[in-house]
């Protein structure tokens, strides 16, 4: 009887086993093809990177790194007299995205704060869809919105004909409108994860729900809220469509809104739609911006990684 109990035993584990091996012979197909496009990614970005590299040392070869990073005049298009000061498209890329972020953070929190603690469910699966329809409109759209309505309907009326038809103020104002979005839904996913018995702790020790909104959710949900702006600021340097549109190609340094300044994105939008040759110092400089642009938000989504890291909250 034992005998036959334990050769029962292994014909059950050898049955298991040619289930097992099936079961991987026929899921294969579905790993190798999950894996190729894992693969295809990363092979993706390393190309793209390594195709600035190589362009971006080409345009160093005859650009000093001092000239490039630490003077003021930007003009590689003209025939003579060039120059590549960086510095104008570097202060204009982050003064409109810094703009862009009076717009969108305070708006963004409190819609967030609006429906993670007062909106209704049914409010809520209504108002978070129609909110984030905003992301999916083109941004070419919203840099024509700004260069035919907030700039000679809105700012001219409050400002006056000193208002530039191409601004910088005008374009932070739609492309704030463009990462609200963003930063709501970001900042509403990290206040939602704050465990209900702080909310109800609060409340057992008589706060109001204003009070548990602005003294226990918040707080709690902090990493997450800087970590969005941080990722939407990220966002906002990237664009390229509305500062092409309503921002200027005009690299100027100033920090004055209703002037008109050529972002990092406009520039190259501007000379890819031009007639530079490949190979020319011109065609270069795309590269060398691109990958000064690329750093620069890699560098904020770095930053954004460690906030998460660093200051999240965990509950049990």
């Amino acid at each position: 009887m034992g005998a036959a109990a334990m050769g029962g035993e292994r014909s059950a584990i050898a049955t298991r086993s040619r289930r097992r091996t099936l079961r991987r012979i026929q899921e294969a197909p579905i790993y190798a093809f999950l894996f190729a496009c894992a693969l295809l990614s990363v092979l993706t970005t390393v190309g793209i990177i390594l195709t600035l590299i190589e362009e971006t040392v080409l345009f160093f070869g005859e650009v000093s790194v001092t000239e490039f990073f630490f003077t003021t005049r930007w003009a590689p298009q003209f025939p003579t007299n060039q120059a590549f000061g960086v510095i104008p498209l570097l202060n204009a890329t982050f003064f409109i995205a810094f703009m862009a972020m009076l717009v969108a953070l305070p708006l963004g929190v409190l819609v967030a704060i609006y429906l993670s603690e007062y909106a209704h469910p049914r409010l809520r699966s209504i108002v978070k869809p129609i909110l984030e329809i905003l992301a999916g409109i083109p941004t070419v759209v919203y840099g024509y919105f700004a260069l035919t309505f907030i700039t000679p309907d809105l700012l001219r009326a409050l400002f006056g004909s000193e208002v530039s038809i191409t601004n910088a103020l005008a374009a932070s104002m739609a492309i704030g409108v463009m990462v609200l979005p963003l930063v709501a839904s970001l900042s509403e996913d990290a206040m939602r994860s704050v465990p209900q018995g702080l909310r109800e702790g609060a409340y057992g020790l008589g706060a109001t729900k204003f009070e548990v909104a602005t003294r226990v959710v918040f707080p709690a949900a902090l990493s997450g809220i800087i970590a969005a702006v941080i990722l939407s600021m990220s966002r906002a340097a990237g664009e390229t469509m509305i500062v092409a549109v309503a921002g200027g190609l005009q690299p100027t340094l100033s920090w004055n809104p209703f002037e008109g300044m050529a972002t990092m994105t406009a520039y190259i939008v501007n000379v890819s739609l031009g007639d530079t040759q490949r190979g020319t110092i011109e065609y270069n400089t795309i590269f060398a911006v691109g990958m000064l642009l690329f750093v620069c938000t890699l560098g904020l989504n770095i930053v954004a990684q460690w906030v998460l890291a660093k200051f999240r909250e965990e509950y049990d």
